[in-house]
């Protein structure tokens, strides 16, 4: 395992190694091979902070969500600013150290496992990208917070497999971060208000126009930049939306079909029914029995 930075630990910081015996647990169980934390932390304001690996055996995930710092791996020299992923897969020499005047706020990982270049590779790093904007999110603060709660349970098994597979949640999360991120700056598609207004919508129809105008687009360029980063055209989203709506409708009401059709901005109740099997992969009728069982 690669150590974690020898950098002293301010009040408010927190840094933890997994014991060599649990890594040994984590490595052989089936519900952790794939990925698990061998260690993690904070460090808030983290001046005089800096590390320099040539020997890299682990996986190293960085979280900046204050000041500032700088990376220097595979021939970049890269700067470090809130919202910032840092990406550093194994065995790649790195070193790294926080601004002398705005010095950085980090949460990190360093993790390992059968799966953990896939990981990597879901995370947004290929062709040695190491730097990814994934934005401010509370809710990623947060659970690394909860992450970090594993160091408090005096090394109990079904806690280190809880973070393992809250690590596993945790990467997602910062996908999806990422995707939003990339939505909004490089596309220039603002994707949350553009879904907004089809939620907003989602009893009645919208036109590919309507869509479009929302983002300020001609339709060609909205439904092509739309369905690169979403992978479904914008109408075929928005019927997604309303058949999750319908789903909704189905389990928690008694209502008939002929009215949930309705609720869902189709006048007939056949015409729902055929969409809803072609994307449910069963009738309305049938959905609702199965989630009744």
């Amino acid at each position: 395992m690669s150590s974690p930075s020898q950098w002293s630990l301010p009040e408010q910081g927190v840094r933890f190694l997994t014991p060599v015996f649990m890594l040994e647990q984590l490595h052989r169980h089936p519900l952790t091979r794939d990925c698990y934390p061998t260690a993690m932390g904070y460090y808030p304001a983290a001046r005089g902070h800096r590390m320099r690996r040539r020997r890299h055996d682990d996986n190293l995930l960085i979280y900046c969500v204050e000041g500032h710092g700088r990376l220097r791996a595979a021939d970049q020299r890269l700067s470090v600013g809130p919202g910032d992923l840092l990406l550093l897969p194994q065995g790649l020499p790195h070193s790294y150290a926080a601004d002398s005047a705005q010095p950085w706020t980090l949460y990190w990982v360093h993790f390992q496992g059968v799966s953990s270049r896939v990981f990597m590779e879901y995370l947004g790093y290929r062709d040695n990208r190491l730097v990814i904007p994934v934005g401010l999110a509370p809710g990623l603060s947060a659970a690394f917070h909860s992450l970090l709660a594993v160091s408090r349970t005096g090394y109990s098994s079904k806690a280190f497999i809880n973070a393992a597979n809250h690590c596993r949640h945790l990467f997602t999360q910062f996908a999806l971060e990422a995707n939003r991120q990339r939505a909004t700056h490089a596309s220039g598609l603002d994707l949350e208000a553009i879904q907004a207004t089809m939620r907003d919508n989602i009893h009645a129809s919208l036109e590919l126009e309507q869509l479009a105008a929302v983002a300020h687009l001609s339709k060609y360029h909205f439904a092509s930049r739309y369905k690169a980063l979403t992978g479904y055209s914008p109408i075929q989203h928005f019927l997604h939306m309303k058949m999750e709506y319908a789903c909704q409708l189905l389990d928690s009401s008694d209502l008939p079909i002929k009215a949930i059709a309705a609720a869902a901005g189709y006048s007939d109740p056949l015409y729902f029914s055929r969409l809803f099997r072609r994307t449910v992969g069963m009738s309305p009728r049938a959905y609702r029995s199965s989630v009744r069982k």
